[in-house]
C-alpha cells in the first residue's frame, strides 16, 4: 500500500465516519457499468465545496487493492447491488491530487517531473517481478500490464489545477495535457480515469487533446446529476434530523436545476445543519476572487447583465462557446458561463438561460458590489425595505416616487426605455421582499401571465401582491387588468390579505404613478 497506489480506504472512512454523511455509492454503479468501455473516461467538474474529494477517495476505497473495503461499504445503498463484490478491491488505483503536486513544484514540467517519480518508485516497489526497461511513469505501467496484465484505475482530484493558478500559461497547459492524454489514452493498462475538477476539460481550436473524456459539468450533469451535492429528499432528511425548517434551508442553498433535479450545496447544507444556523459557508477562495473580478468588469454589458441577475432575472446564454479557461473570453456568455461552473449562477438547460441561486450565492453578489461604481443599486437595495414598508401601508405617492428615484439613479446601467429594464427596475426595487416572499416574474394563472407576483413564504405574517406594470397608460388600468385576466389563480393554496399594485410609466414624462388596493382571497 502506497501513498499514490492503491493507498486504501482511509481517506473514504474518513468522510463516511463523520457527523453528517450523505451516501452518494450508488455512483459506483454507473463507474462499473464504463469499466472497460469506449466510456471508461469521465470527467465530472463542479464547484468547489460540491462533494469532488469524497467521490474520488469513495472510487479509490472501492477498487483500490490497498484495504479490503466490504465492511465499509456495506452499511451504504451500493452493498446491495449485484456487482458490488465483483469489482471490490480488484483494480489497482493511481490516485493523483494535481493541487498538491503544483503547490510542490516551481514549473509544470516539474510537477510533471515529480508525479512520475514518485508513482514510478511506488508501482516499482508493488511490481518488484517485473523487468523495466525505462524509467518514465507511462513506460513503466507498459511493462508492468505487459509482463502481469494488471489492470488499473485512475482517480485524479483537482485535474484542472494548473488552469486556474496559472491561467495564462498556454504552453504549460498544453503540456500538461498533453501529459495526461498520453498516460491515459488508447492505454490498455487503464480501464476507468475519473478526474474531478472545476473547470471542463480546456479546448485547443477544434480539438482537445482529452477528447477522449465524457463530461458531466454544471451546464449538463447529465447521468450524474442526483451525485452532483445533496438533492431535495436527501437535505429534507437532514432537516428533520436536526429540527432545522426545510424551506429555509431551501431558500438558502437550493437552485442548481440540473435539467430538472434540484441540488443544494453539500458544505453549506452540512455547516447549517451542525452549527443550527444559516450564513454563507463559501470559503472565499480565487473562485471568489473571480466571481468580485468579472462581475465588476464592464465588458460585453456585463454589468447590466449582473444588475438584472441580482433583481432576479433569468438571462438567456449560449455556454458551448466558452474555451473552460479563466482568460479567454470573446462575449458576456463565456463570463456567465465560468461563473456557472463556479457555481456562483445555475444554468437551465432547457431555457438556455442563467440566474442567481440562491440566497447564499445572492449574498456574495451584494458583497462583491457594495463599492467600485454600483452606489445606485447598492441605492435601492438599501431603500427596498422601506419602499416594501410603503406598498403595504398603501402610500401609493411614496411607492411611484421611490420606483422612479430607482430607475433614474440606474440610467447609466439600464437601457432607460426597454419593458424588460423596467421589469428589472421593479424587482431591484422590491430587493427586500426577497427575504419574506418568494417572488415570479411573468407568473401564469388566471387568463394570462402577472408580471410580477410576490408568494409569502412559510411562516411569515405578511399579504401576497401581485404587480402589474403598464407602460403609457394608467395604473388604474393595471389593476383592472389584475381582475379582468384573474391574475389571483396564480396564488394557488393561498388564502389571506392580498395586494393589488398597479404601475404605470409615462414615457415622455419619465414618471411613474401607482394604485394600490387590497383583497381577500377565502381559504
Amino acid at each position: 500500500m502506497g501513498i499514490y497506489v492503491n493507498p486504501g480506504n482511509e481517506e473514504f472512512k474518513r468522510a463516511a465516519n463523520s457527523k453528517i454523511y450523505v451516501d452518494k455509492t450508488m455512483l459506483l454503479a454507473f463507474t462499473n457499468q464504463n469499466l472497460k468501455s469506449e466510456h471508461q473516461n469521465i470527467c465530472v467538474s463542479r464547484p468547489r465545496r460540491f462533494g469532488k474529494s469524497m467521490a474520488a477517495n469513495m472510487l479509490v476505497a472501492y477498487y483500490g487493492k490497498g484495504d479490503d473495503s466490504y465492511e465499509l461499504f456495506e452499511p451504504f445503498k451500493f452493498a446491495k447491488d449485484p456487482d458490488f463484490k465483483k469489482h471490490l478491491n480488484q483494480y489497482n488505483a493511481i490516485h493523483l491530487n494535481m493541487q498538491q503536486f503544483l503547490g510542490r513544484t516551481e514549473s509544470v514540467e516539474d510537477m510533471m517531473e515529480l508525479i512520475s517519480r514518485k508513482v514510478v518508485r511506488e508501482l516499482k516497489r508493488e511490481f518488484p517481478q517485473v523487468t523495466y526497461y525505462e524509467e518514465d511513469l507511462v513506460s513503466v505501467l507498459e511493462e508492468i500490464y505487459s509482463q502481469t496484465r494488471s489492470y488499473f484505475v485512475f482517480v485524479i482530484d483537482e485535474w484542472d489545477c494548473i488552469f486556474r493558478v496559472n491561467p495564462m500559461d498556454a504552453q504549460a497547459q498544453k503540456k500538461y495535457l498533453n501529459f495526461l492524454r498520453d498516460l491515459l489514452k488508447n492505454q490498455p493498462y487503464c480501464v476507468l480515469a475519473y478526474m474531478t475538477g472545476i473547470l471542463p476539460i480546456k479546448k485547443y481550436g477544434e480539438h482537445s487533446a482529452l477528447n477522449m473524456f465524457d463530461e458531466y459539468s454544471m451546464t449538463n450533469q447529465r447521468e450524474l446529476a442526483e451525485f452532483t451535492g445533496f438533492t431535495e429528499a436527501e437535505v429534507q432528511e437532514l432537516c428533520r434530523q436536526y429540527d432545522m425548517p426545510y424551506d429555509k434551508t431551501k431558500q438558502w442553498y437550493d437552485g442548481y436545476d440540473l435539467k430538472g433535479v434540484q441540488i443544494y450545496n453539500p458544505r453549506s447544507v452540512v455547516m447549517s445543519m451542525l452549527g443550527h444556523d444559516y450564513d454563507s459557508y463559501w470559503t472565499k477562495t480565487e473562485t471568489y476572487e473571480a466571481l468580485k473580478k468579472y462581475i465588476q468588469m464592464n465588458q460585453y454589458g456585463l454589468k447590466e447583465l449582473t444588475t438584472r441577475l441580482i433583481a432576479g432575472e433569468h438571462i438567456p446564454v449560449n455556454p458551448d462557446k466558452f474555451q473552460n479557461d479563466m482568460t479567454t473570453f470573446a462575449s458576456a456568455d463565456d463570463v456567465l458561463t465560468l461563473l456557472i461552473h463556479l457555481g456562483y449562477l445555475t444554468y437551465d438547460f432547457y431555457a438556455q438561460t442563467v440566474c442567481i441561486p440562491n440566497q447564499e450565492v445572492q449574498k456574495e453578489f451584494i458583497n462583491c458590489i457594495e463599492d467600485g461604481g454600483w452606489e445606485p443599486v447598492m441605492a435601492a437595495i438599501r431603500q427596498s425595505e422601506d419602499l416594501m414598508e410603503a406598498t403595504l401601508r398603501g402610500d401609493e405617492e411614496y411607492v411611484a416616487q421611490q420606483i422612479q428615484r430607482v430607475h433614474e439613479d440606474n440610467i447609466s446601467i439600464l437601457k432607460y426605455n426597454d419593458e424588460n429594464s423596467l421589469a428589472c427596475v421593479l424587482s431591484l426595487a422590491y430587493y427586500a421582499a426577497k427575504k419574506t416572499h418568494e417572488i415570479y416574474r411573468e407568473l401564469a394563472g388566471g387568463k394570462g401571465f402577472a408580471d410580477l407576483v410576490f408568494v409569502p413564504r412559510k411562516h411569515v405574517e405578511s399579504p401576497a401582491m401581485i404587480v402589474e406594470l403598464k407602460w403609457d397608460q394608467s395604473a388604474q388600468t393595471a389593476l383592472d387588468q389584475i381582475r379582468e385576466k384573474k391574475y389571483d389563480k396564480t396564488l394557488k393554496g393561498y388564502h389571506g390579505s392580498m395586494l393589488l399594485v398597479g404601475i404605470n410609466y409615462r414615457k415622455a414624462e419619465k414618471t411613474y404613478t401607482c394604485r394600490i388596493e387590497t383583497e381577500t382571497i377565502n381559504e
